[in-house]
């Protein structure tokens, strides 16, 4: 019975994409050295790894094959250069897309979601950021509390502060309000003995 056919797609897993791109490059590379041989071909390939790292094969001197082809397909120079500009403008986007894909999938880690297509290593590795990130929050909110609490301990002394100087005022008027009282309760008896003296 024969194989089922496989559905090409891109693999979501950044371990398993790069498990998978190592494999195959090096079949790749394989087989452009077996069609040299065999076929006495003159071959050129070149890879460019997800990070942009570059693999090449040449079975003659890689700058004369370019050249070659240059000039069997008719690339001028000019048009050679706006090549060079379309695939350097291609891969940024590519990297661009790859780089998008790899914060969503992280952020939908971060959320807990897709954790079962995560190894025992990066679970871990996830584990020690969600980790970090908790202490951050922890001592984020520890500041927090402790610069309120320190402004709510000077509103409170300079509260405590007006209530004492509003305390002393009152007292002084209470104090100036009873010696006046005192004194025109003396100065009325006066009077009133020395009226009544007078009339006798």
């Amino acid at each position: 019975m024969g194989r089922g056919k496989v559905l090409l797609k891109r693999i979501e897993n950044p371990t398993n994409r790069q498990v998978t791109f190592s494999k195959r490059r090096n079949g790749l590379l394989k087989k452009a050295l077996e069609l040299s041989v065999l076929c006495d071909a003159e071959v050129a390939l070149l890879i460019f790894s997800p990070s942009g790292k570059a693999y090449q094969f040449g079975s003659h001197d890689m700058g004369r094959t370019i050249g070659k082809y240059r000039t069997e397909v008719g690339l001028s120079e000019s048009s050679n250069q706006g090549f060079r500009t379309m695939e350097t403008l291609r891969a940024e986007i590519d990297d661009l897309k790859r780089t998008i894909a790899t914060l969503e999938e992280r952020h939908k880690h971060f959320a807990g979601e897709d954790l079962s297509v995560l190894g025992m290593k990066e679970l871990k590795q996830l584990e020690r950021q969600l980790r970090t990130g908790v202490e951050r929050i922890r001592s984020q909110k520890r500041r927090l509390i402790s610069e309120h609490t320190n402004l709510l301990k000077r509103r409170h002394r300079a509260l405590q502060e007006e209530n004492n100087h509003l305390q002393k005022r009152l007292h002084d008027l209470h104090e100036a309000n009873g010696s006046s009282t005192i004194f025109g309760a003396d100065a009325f008896q006066r009077c009133f003995i020395k009226e009544k003296c007078g009339s006798i």
